[in-house]
């Protein structure tokens, strides 16, 4: 009922403030919540689940965003471009987190929130890897508060740049962390920028899946050399859903009232689960992270940008 609760306020508030990720506001609402007041044990069961399993379904949901005609549509080049923004992204942000100290699970959660889809890529790792909660918050804050000032700095440098309509959309979607992000930039550049930056947005949110399934085959080694430590799965049962979600998307059987319902339902779970998340944050702890993730969130924008718009000019 607690988590239940919460996700409709917040789901409310993100309707009269637009710009912000619910997402966002439920993992701080859940933190503030969780410091100010002490959660009844009775209840704690209820938010492990939410952080656990709402949490893999509303991933899971995340693939009916997707139409593969859609991304195959866009050239053999453009994959290419979006492939090497995935891979270089996370291992660019990877190198410069190690430089800077940071933990590997922190390290790849900025990383693949960077590089993938924001905050969704970000739940969807911890998922596989079990982070803290405080590094699960401090990536999804980074991505939010970044990715919304790309909003403004990718059209404005495409147009001291001089890049036309589609190079600019084509630009923002391969550079811009979250989906609602890359729309608000899209359309901020005009022409037939918003079409094209939705699309490449979302090829880069395939590569969920095969990024999902590489980090889960290292654990599943690391746990193989580990005693008493259950092997998590090669896939993951909810990548398996996350695919076959986008295969039903791309038969066109479903009707739009459907898909609409599907994209609320998706939210809703993602924000139930970020609140839990945030549940189990500790601001004190969360105080003593320090700058470094706040330096590598702004290589790793400055490095992910840097690529993309190096495979657009190449493409021409």
């Amino acid at each position: 009922m607690l988590t239940a609760g919460a996700t409709a306020a917040v789901l409310l508030l993100g309707r009269l403030l637009p710009m912000i990720s619910p997402l966002l506001i439920a993992i701080v609402a859940g933190a503030v919540m969780a410091n100010a007041w002490a959660v009844p044990e009775r209840m704690k069961p209820g938010l492990t689940f939410s952080a656990k399993k709402l949490l893999r379904v509303g991933v899971a949901l995340l693939g009916l965003q997707l139409v593969l005609g859609d991304v195959l549509a866009l050239g053999a080049g453009m994959i290419a471009v979006v492939v090497a923004v995935v891979a270089l992204g996370i291992a660019g942000t990877m190198f410069a987190g190690r430089l800077l100290g940071l933990g590997w699970a922190q390290r790849f959660l900025i990383a693949c929130g960077f590089s993938i889809c924001g905050a969704a890529a970000v739940a969807a790792v911890d998922g596989v890897v079990d982070a803290e909660e405080e590094e699960v918050l401090t990536a999804v804050a980074l991505v939010v508060v970044f990715g919304t000032a790309m909003i403004g700095v990718v059209p404005v440098l495409a147009s001291v740049a001089g890049l036309r309509d589609v190079q600019a959309g084509m630009w923002a979607g391969g550079s811009i962390h979250e989906v609602a992000q890359v729309v608000a930039a899209g359309g901020a550049i005009g022409g037939g920028a918003l079409a094209v930056a939705v699309v490449v947005k979302l090829a880069r949110v395939i590569m969920l899946a095969p990024v999902i399934a590489v980090v889960s085959a290292r654990q599943r080694r690391l746990s193989r050399h580990a005693d008493n430590v259950s092997r998590p799965p090669l896939i993951p049962l909810f990548v398996v859903a996350f695919l076959a979600c986008t295969a039903l998307r791309t038969t066109g059987v479903l009707p739009e009232n459907v898909l609409v319902t599907a994209h609320f339902t998706q939210t809703a779970l993602l924000t139930a689960a970020m609140f839990a998340l945030g549940a189990g944050v500790n601001i004190a702890a969360l105080r003593r992270v320090g700058p470094r993730p706040l330096v590598l969130a702004l290589v790793s924008t400055t490095w992910v940008a840097t690529v993309a718009l190096a495979g657009v000019l190449l493409l021409g």
